[in-house]
């Protein structure tokens, strides 16, 4: 039986947990997630094989505790300032913009952004049980407080808005990852970019 490395149950695989996902981070600084098995990740946690089968069955499942170990400090802020309905709508949504384009700069999290990410990303579950889904919902709450209060202007599909967004997200993300030095004038430009598109006046025709 393995030996049990803190005072509880359940703070030892908390422990294991977190040693699994650490691996995991660490191989995809290494090589890419296709060439990843359960070997890599067992040798890199230093788990025996059928150790490591006790608390995953395939690297699909820890790589969803990986991203939502990753995203829980995001969402949570995210969640913050979204829940701040007395500020302008748009104020919340430039802080919103610079808080996910700054937790890029952690690569567990620039990997689950990223369009290339290939199958790693395709291994996440659509619908809430994706980590990132928080991070949708509380923007599009933000962007509904915006038309609301007359704020945010033509908008016809919140949800539709919001993907867009994500779009230029992910090429904010993508140009971090390629020159981290241009994070402050990448946000920004995601500010200036998402603003424009909702705040232009009702009356323009544009």
């Amino acid at each position: 039986m393995p030996r049990i490395r803190a005072a509880t149950i359940e703070e030892h695989h908390e422990m294991v947990w977190a040693d699994l996902t650490e691996a995991m981070r660490q191989l995809l600084l290494e090589r890419d997630y296709e060439s990843i098995n359960m070997g890599h990740i067992a040798a890199q946690a230093g788990l025996a094989r059928n150790t490591l089968y006790n608390y995953a069955a395939d690297k699909r499942t820890l790589v969803l505790e990986l991203a939502r170990r990753a995203s829980r400090p995001l969402a949570e802020q995210v969640a913050a300032i979204a829940a701040r309905s007395p500020e302008p709508a748009a104020d919340r949504l430039r802080e919103i913009i610079e808080v996910i384009l700054s937790a890029s700069t952690n690569h567990a999290m620039r990997l689950m952004f990223l369009p290339n990410s290939g199958s790693l990303v395709a291994d996440l579950p659509d619908g809430p049980d994706n980590p990132f889904t928080t991070l949708v919902i509380e923007v599009e709450n933000v962007v509904e407080d915006g038309l609301a209060n007359g704020e945010f202007h033509g908008v016809e599909d919140v949800r539709l808005t919001v993907e867009l967004m994500s779009g230029a997200m992910r090429a904010g993300i993508d140009r971090i990852s390629r020159d981290p030095a241009a994070l402050p004038a990448t946000v920004r430009a995601a500010q200036e970019i998402v603003l424009a598109s909702m705040t232009r006046g009702p009356s323009n025709g544009t």
